[in-house]
């Protein structure tokens, strides 16, 4: 399968991942696999062909347990990592969290989960991972799924063209200061609270799930782990690998669905439009009425319905 997986997979009822606290006790299978050089540690649900579910921030691999359920019922497999860098996956050697790594990892991933296209799924940061590996290895997918971030231009524009973006986007630039490390975790990380609560401000916010997020964000390197993703971003540092997509966006061949909620605190609707431009093999694009930026956490059944529909 080109990357061995390192464990069997594990039914877990009622025990978190590896009893470290890392999650709310769960339903879901749990697996481990190398991949890119990392061992990742997923969760998973369902037996079929292959669905890759690509986590973003601030959040963890729980984040899909909505299409975890659902599409392990509809009569696939659905395997959702934790992020390098997110617990219990590792932290990589190198240090390096840049778009290039984390399209990498999602190629290897899929290799490694199977030995036919997978679907490629991805909220966020793993929006902008898939974007760009399908356009490194477009036969390694079937179909791409993604949600909240658009493919293109218009979002590395709109910071610096858009005050309502530059807004939203604040985060972003106050991550680039080491005031962050300390900031972000103090009071019970009420920085990433107050984050979920502006990006989906109609969200009755399961705290259960958002205290899982926390205690994950809490474990060694981990928020250190993920503010690289965006301080190397602008800021790649030397010794960074040489791979990825290349400069500027590039075309995507994978058909592909994307998904986007119109209330979304963290990236305007807005910036949806026109991404169609990007897209060679066919894009269905959705916004889903009355949510936010987790708009996959908030409307399950609309956004599953929607993503079955484009499978089936």
């Amino acid at each position: 399968m080109g990357v061995r997986v390192m464990a069997g997979v594990i039914l877990v009822l009622g025990i978190a991942i590896g009893d470290m606290g890392l999650a709310q006790p769960n339903e879901f299978a749990t697996g481990v696999v190398e991949a890119n050089g990392l061992t990742f540690h997923y969760l998973e649900a369902g037996e079929g062909p292959t669905v890759l579910a690509l986590h973003g921030f601030p959040d963890h691999a729980r984040s899909f347990r909505h299409q975890l359920t659902a599409l392990a019922e509809a009569g696939y497999r659905v395997v959702a990592p934790y992020m390098r860098g997110y617990a219990p996956t590792e932290i990589p050697d190198d240090g390096y969290f840049g778009v290039p790594a984390l399209a990498q990892d999602a190629i290897a991933l899929a290799e490694a989960l199977s030995d036919e296209p997978v679907v490629l799924m991805g909220h966020d940061w793993g929006a902008a991972a898939a974007h760009a590996a399908a356009v490194v290895a477009p036969e390694r997918f079937s179909k791409l799924i993604t949600m909240s971030v658009p493919a293109g231009i218009a979002f590395s524009q709109s910071l610096r063209t858009s005050p309502e973006q530059q807004r939203r986007s604040w985060y972003i630039f106050y991550f680039q200061h080491r005031m962050a490390d300390v900031a972000v975790p103090l009071n019970d990380f009420a920085f990433i609270e107050r984050l979920w609560r502006d990006w989906s401000p109609g969200w009755d916010i399961p705290i259960a799930e958002l205290t899982s997020v926390k205690a994950t964000l809490g474990q060694p390197g981990v928020l250190s782990a993920a503010l690289n993703y965006y301080r190397h971003t602008f800021n790649p540092p030397p010794n960074a690998p040489q791979v990825g997509t290349g400069r500027g966006p590039q075309q995507i061949q994978v058909p592909t669905l994307y998904i986007h909620g119109r209330e979304d605190g963290c990236i305007g609707v807005e910036l949806a439009d026109g991404m169609e431009a990007f897209f060679d093999n066919g894009l269905r694009k959705v916004i889903v009425e009355g949510a936010g930026h987790f708009v996959h956490q908030e409307k399950p059944d609309e956004v599953n319905r929607v993503i079955l529909e484009f499978l089936e």
